[in-house]
Order: C-alpha cells, then structure tokens, then sequence
C-alpha cells in the first residue's frame, strides 16, 4: 500500500509537469498568434497579398520629335522582349527552345539552356529590343513546336529615320528608354510619358487563378515636340558643313548654325563628324575608329591596356556626342569686329568715315601686333576698316571706346551669361576679368577688341552678331516652339523673347550695310560667301588659339541676309583645318555662301539680279538627267546656277533648260525626279517694264531672263522686245531674252 501510493503521487507530479509545459506551449502559441495576427497583422497581410498579385507594366510611348514641317526626327517603334518561362516549360522541349532561340535571335545556346533549367523561375529574360520581323519568327517558332513557356512581352525602342541628321542637338536615349543626351535628355519628363500596369492574382504556382480579375492602369503617352529646326535647311547645312570637313582636313570638328535673327530661331545647328543616334555608342570619325581599332588589338589581353583603350573609347563617343555649338567656348577672331563697331557707333566713338591709318602693325604696351595684310592697309575710313578686316584700326577703336563702355557692351551684348536656350551643356564665355581689362596698359583690351584672347561659344557669338544687325535686339535662342499632347492638340508656344535692345535700329542699320560691303564692296573680305540675285552682308573671322602650343587656328564666317532686311543668318566655325589656305576670308566664307545658295531660295526668297549678274556670259546647262538629286544639286551650286526641285524623288529624270541649252549665269534649272508633265506658266508681258520691272517679273513666273541691248541702268532704258510673246504657256526654267533701248536723251554726255 505504501508503495503505491508513492507510485500514485509521483504520477501525479508528471502528470502535472507535463500540463503545466504543454500550458506553456499553449500559452506561447497564443502569445505568438496574438503577435502574428494582430501586432503584426497589416505586415503579413501585405506580404501575403504580394505573394498573391502579379503585375506587368505597360510601358508608355514616348512622345515624337518633329521638325518645324512636321516631319518624324525622332518616334519610338515597337519592340519586343523575349523571355521563358522555365516552371512551364516541358522537361523534353528544353533543348530544343534553346537551338531555336539562339538561331532566331542570335544568342548563345548555353546561356539559354542554362536559364531554361531554373525551374523555379517564371521571367528568364533571353533578349530585348527584338525587332517585329524576329518577334514574328519567334512566335511562328511557338506554333510549330506547340512549345509551352516562351512569351513575347511588348517595348518600344527609339528610332530616328533620318540617321545623324541634328543628333548633336536632338541626342539619344539609353538603354532604359530615358533620354541620355540632348533635347532627348534635356526635356525627358516631357518625352517620357508614365507607364502602365496590368495587375492579376496568381497561386503558389505562379499561374493566374481562375475567375480572378485583371486590373488596368492605362499607359499615359509622353508628349511630343515641334522644333524650330528645318529638316531641309539642316540637310544642306551639315552637306556644306561635311564637305569643307573632308577638304580642309578639319581636326577638331567644325560648327554651323542657321537663325532666324528676328526671332531668334534656330533653324538648323551641327557639329561635324558627328553620330547615328540609332547606333550613338559607334565611333563614326574613321580616323579616330582605326586609332581604336589598332589600340584594342595591341592590347590583346592586357588589362592595363585595355583600361587605356575603354578609356579612350569613353572619350571618343563622349566626344562625338558633344554639341560643340553650345558647349566648348573659343576665340571668335574678327567676327566680333562687328560687336566692337557696333558699340563705337553707338556711342559715337566713331562713324563711318573716322580716318585710321594701318601701317601693317601697331604699338601696345611696348609689344607689335600685326595686322594680317602685310604692308598694312595705309589710310582707310571705318568702312574701309570693316571691309578689310583691318586689327589696327580695330585696336584704335578699342582703345577709343575705353574699358569700361568696350564691357558694359559686352555685358549688353549678353557674352557674359547664358544664352537660355533649351539644350543641355550650354558653357558660359571665358573673358578677361575686370582689373586685367582696365590695365593702363590696354593690352587686354587692345586684344579683345578684334576678337582674340577670349572665348565665347558660337551660339553666344551669334546672337551677338545677329543683334547688331537685327535692329539691335537681343533675342534668345531656341529649338522647341510647340509641345503636343498625344492627340496632337497644342499644349504650350514658345514665343520669341526680346532680351534687350542693346544698339539702336539707325546703328544697327549702318552695321548691316557695312557688313555688305563685306561681301559687295571691292576689296571686300567676304566675297567668297556673294550669291548672285542676293543682298548678302557677314564677316570673316581668322583667330589663333593662343592658350596652346602650335599654330593651330580657327577660321569662321557669319554671313545674313538679305542685307537690307536681315532675317536668316549662318555662321559656320572650323576648328584647326590643316589643307588649303588659312583663312576665313578663303575657307569659310564660301562655305556660307553655299550654304545661303541652298536655302535662301528654299525659304522663298526670290533672287533680284544685278545688271552685272544678268549680263554675265552665258554657259551651257549641264546634263542632270539620271543624276542623284544631290549631286545634281552641288553640280549646279559650282557652276554658279540656282535650282528648283519637282518631285519627291532622288533621281533627276527631266530638266528645264535642257542639257547644253544657253542659261544665263546665276539662273534657275528646273530638275524633275518624278515623270509628270513639265509645269508651264503664262510669259509675261514686260514690253515697256524698266530693267528691274522686267526682272522681277520674268523670275516671279518662274522664268530665266536674259538682257541684250542697252544698259538697264540707264535713265530711261526699258524693254522693246521679248523673245517669248506675252500670253504664251512656256516651260518654267525657259530663258527669256529680252532686249532693252534708251528712250529720249537720257545717256551720259
């Protein structure tokens, strides 16, 4: 009995134990429950619902760049991106998804093998940016096979048709979609748009349960831009651009920029050698590709080698992607004669007929500074200065004006700051600081007044320029003129922006005549950059890079017209050519002409012949037909002919005048690149017209004019005979001779 009742109590004891550790666990499982589903309760039901959901994102397009014709510069394309699916994909087709893909999208069959094997996997990504012809492949490779776990997700891609045409200012997008450089970084948010999502619930699994619902949030589109910029007008600027490139032997890039200097649009802007934003990460300048390619075979295997060489290569697109316009500030040389006239005009330090005497050099500061012309330009007035580019008439005018007016004009002139236009990179001007340029001396400002040791970006130079011939206002630049929405409605204008009157419009009228005698005048250093039929006014520009070794220098141009009405301006800047002569007056003047040439009468301004132009010897009309409109085009410009383009074609198939027909020099070959009838127009009747009447009249109906008989300035000299009959449908291009007599006793004794 005792012993068990021992027994009984020590069961009793265990008993007890063993309830009280199973109370605790108990308890600890409330405990934990309690934290579970009410402390934490709102983490894990978001855990759980992540788990649950599964989303796609729909990507927005992103808006269109168009130029000021609305044609597409920049548009997004559709993609696609090729991933698996490995927890779907049956065992015995891994192999063959693998050989399939690797064929139809050019990739490495292992690296697909190996993701196919993640059975735990629902998104391996195999390749992106898969174009629609491939896609298609892909998807007719799906059916064939009935193969379960490839798909096909939907992207958008970056495309500009018109290859590197402005890829300077319009720039490229990353990989990612987002604007990397240019107008495409500079207005991204504006581009971009906001994506969209697809969201669904899923199992364990991964795959969609049935019954649920897929919720949509819509894709927002970005929003597009209309640019200032003209696709012809920056066709024929980087075509003159690229050829003075290639025959000057041009080594550090060259600048050209066209502006409505009213306005302040920029209607073309190129850097040369530039990119094909399609492809922005090759190397386009074939001497720098072969650098390269020689470096990353020398290197082989060497890794400090190749550091250089990847080094080197960042250096190079970061290179080729730079807007040189905007963003590298050089010595302007003697275009900025024109700012330095402009203020001593202003303030009546000078007029047009201050006497200077240029003995080929002058004294500053104990030091000679040369005057480019040897022998110097003897005695001359200011015109005569402006004309012949003279530095020590300069260098008086300079010192005349004094410090303090030769810097508050800069400042007004706005080379101090910012031009505000809306491109990204734009660099500020590198000028002599205060103390430097009021030195007793006058060295400094003796040297800045004909557009040396200081340094401005082209854009700052231009609008400068364009200010001192515009009727003194100081405009700010720009590339964007509308934002579209994804209907195509108008969202915002850009509309012009008077910084300041800096000079007034009587001087700012004088300027401009003086620059064309520039062009015009005799003994003119611009007359390389003349276009018969056109008032053109500009200024050459020779300037030495003084803060490095070496005698490399840069030659520039600006060139407007029409002279007595400025509006479209050009300036082209070419830095470090080694062929040919040295300088601008040779070089880059005829490189704006060419330019105006091209465009002038592309943006309807009608050429006005001189007597001299319209008399000059006729010459007979090259052959054209079966030419590539380009060349057809260039062919005429050397020959010194104007042209009008029929068609959309780019091969010449009909021309007016015929091949080897008389046109007069300076006249208008009609070239046809589509087979449609010849356009004609009614002759007009010019009997009794004066000269320039009769001018104006037969080039308005698209006709060529031929003079004969007397001379149409002559008092009382008008038209007696037309080789056409007034009335009569002819060929536009056609020459019309007409003869013209004195009536009464208006000849000279």
């Amino acid at each position: 009995m005792e012993q068990k009742g021992t027994g009984s109590r020590l069961f009793g004891s265990r008993t007890r134990m063993v309830m009280l550790a199973l109370g605790a666990g108990f308890a600890a499982l409330i405990i934990r429950l309690f934290y579970l589903q009410v402390v934490q309760a709102d983490m894990w039901r978001e855990k759980a619902s992540s788990q649950q959901m599964y989303s796609t994102s729909i990507s927005a397009n992103r808006g269109n760049i168009f130029d000021r014709n609305m044609k597409t510069l920049a548009k997004s394309v559709t993609v696609w991106t090729v991933f698996i699916s490995p927890a779907e994909m049956e065992e015995n087709q891994r192999e063959l998804v693998a050989s399939g893909l690797s064929e139809i999208l050019d990739v490495d069959y292992d690296m697909v093998y190996e993701k196919s094997l993640k059975t735990w996997r629902y998104n391996e990504t195999i390749k992106k940016k898969v174009d629609n012809d491939t896609g298609d492949r892909v998807t007719a490779f799906i059916k064939e096979n009935d193969i379960k776990g490839i798909y096909l997700s939907e992207d958008s891609m970056r495309y500009y048709p018109y290859g590197n045409l402005a890829s300077t200012v319009l720039g490229f997008t990353g990989n990612d979609g987002s604007g990397a450089y240019g107008l495409e970084a500079y207005y991204n948010k504006t581009l971009s748009g906001t994506n969209g999502v697809i969201a669904s619930v899923r199992n364990a699994k991964g795959t969609a349960m049935p019954f649920s619902e897929q919720q949509i949030f819509d894709a927002e589109d970005g929003q597009s831009l209309v640019l200032t910029i003209d696709e012809t007008v920056q066709h024929y600027l980087e075509k003159h651009l690229e050829n003075a490139v290639q025959e000057h032997e041009v080594q550090n890039r060259a600048v050209g920029i066209v502006m409505n200097v009213k306005t302040g649009e920029v209607l073309g802007m190129s850097t040369k050698p530039d990119f094909d934003p399609n492809k922005p990460g090759e190397i386009y300048d074939p001497n720098i590709k072969e650098e390269l390619g020689e470096m990353k075979e020398e290197a082989g295997s060497d890794e400090e080698k190749l550091d250089a060489y990847y080094e080197a290569l960042g250096e190079a697109q970061l290179s080729q992607w730079r807007n040189k316009a905007i963003s590298d500030p050089y010595e302007p040389g003697s275009v900025f004669k024109l700012i330095t006239a402009s203020a001593a005009l202003e303030t009546g330090t000078v007029t047009g007929s201050t006497y200077f005497h240029c003995p080929g050099y002058i004294e500053v500061a104990g030091n000679r500074i040369a005057c480019w012309k040897r022998g110097g330009h003897g005695d001359l007035d200011f015109v005569g200065a402006i004309k012949g580019s003279c530095n020590p008439a300069f260098i008086m005018t300079g010192q005349a004006l004094g410090a303090e007016l030769f810097m508050e004009y800069l400042d007004k002139f706005g080379l101090y700051g910012l031009t505000g236009v809306d491109l990204p990179g734009e660099a500020t001007s590198i000028m002599h600081s205060r103390d430097t340029m009021m030195n007793e001396n006058k060295a400094s400002l003796s040297s800045a007044s004909f557009g040396q040791t200081f340094k401005v970006t082209a854009l700052q130079l231009m609008t400068a320029v364009n200010a001192s011939v515009n009727g003194g206002y100081l405009m700010q630049p720009y590339v964007v003129s509308q934002v579209l929405d994804g209907d195509g409605n108008v969202i915002s204008n850009t509309e012009p922006v008077v910084v300041r009157q800096v000079i007034s419009e009587e001087t700012s009228a004088l300027v401009a005549s003086y620059a064309e005698q520039v062009v015009s005048g005799s003994g003119g250093s611009g007359a390389r950059a003349a276009v018969p039929g056109y008032r053109i006014g500009g200024k050459t520009g020779t300037s030495q890079k003084l803060d490095q070794d070496g005698d490399d220098i840069i030659l520039s141009f600006y060139g407007f017209a029409p002279a007595d009405d400025p509006e479209i301006a050009v300036l082209v800047m070419l830095d470090e050519p080694q062929k040919n002569n040295q300088y601008g007056s040779v070089i880059a003047a005829p490189v704006v002409g060419n330019i105006l040439a091209d465009i002038l009468p592309y943006l309807g301004f009608e050429p006005n012949y001189t007597e001299e132009q319209l008399s000059s010897a006729d010459m007979a009309t090259p052959y054209l037909i079966n030419y590539g409109l380009q060349d057809a085009q260039t062919n005429l410009v050397q020959a010194g002919l104007q042209y009008r383009v029929v068609g959309n074609g780019t091969v010449v198939v009909n021309q007016t005048p015929g091949a080897a027909m008389p046109i007069p020099g300076g006249g208008t070959v009609v070239l046809y690149t589509e087979e449609v009838e010849k356009q004609t127009a009614a002759v007009p009747y010019v009997i009794g017209k004066s000269g320039n009447e009769a001018n104006r009249m037969i080039l308005n109906s698209g006709f060529n004019i031929k003079i004969e008989g007397e001379s149409i300035e002559h008092e009382g000299c008008v038209a007696v005979s037309q080789s056409i009959e007034a009335g009569e449908n002819a060929e536009i291009g056609t020459v019309i001779t007409v003869t013209f007599e004195v009536q009464g006793n208006a000849l000279p004794d």
